[in-house]
């Protein structure tokens, strides 16, 4: 059975919404870190890091793509660095790296912080 062109178009609008949510809650997680290891709130900033490196798991099982890169290549021939999110196609060519930045330096203030200095 092929699909039509409005039920990928559909498809491809639902996968890009469920992506940009995900990559929401984890860029949140992300920034949240350094402000809970900042209060103190070291379990939240566990739990945190944790969802973070869940997702750091999914990524390299998926050869550093995100699952949802591949579902939405089945509904278009679209290959622009945000063919498959709703972020301005230049932050999501450097996602990875700006946000795995901002990961590195928060876990490094959690590291940091958790062994009391």
């Amino acid at each position: 059975m092929t699909t039509m062109p409005g039920e990928s178009r559909d498809a491809l609008f639902r996968i890009k919404l469920l992506h940009t949510v995900i990559w929401a809650i984890f860029v949140a997680a992300i920034a949240a870190l350094p402000l809970a290891v900042a209060l103190g709130a070291f379990r939240a900033a566990l739990w945190l890091s944790g969802l973070v490196w869940l997702e750091v798991l999914v990524l390299l099982v998926n050869g550093m793509r995100c699952p949802l890169t591949g579902v939405a290549a089945r509904h278009t021939a679209d290959r622009a660095a945000n063919f498959d999110i709703f972020l301005p196609e230049r932050l999501a060519r450097h996602n990875k790296l700006v946000f795995g930045t901002l990961f590195a330096a928060g876990e490094l203030f959690f590291l940091w912080r958790w062994l009391g200095n």
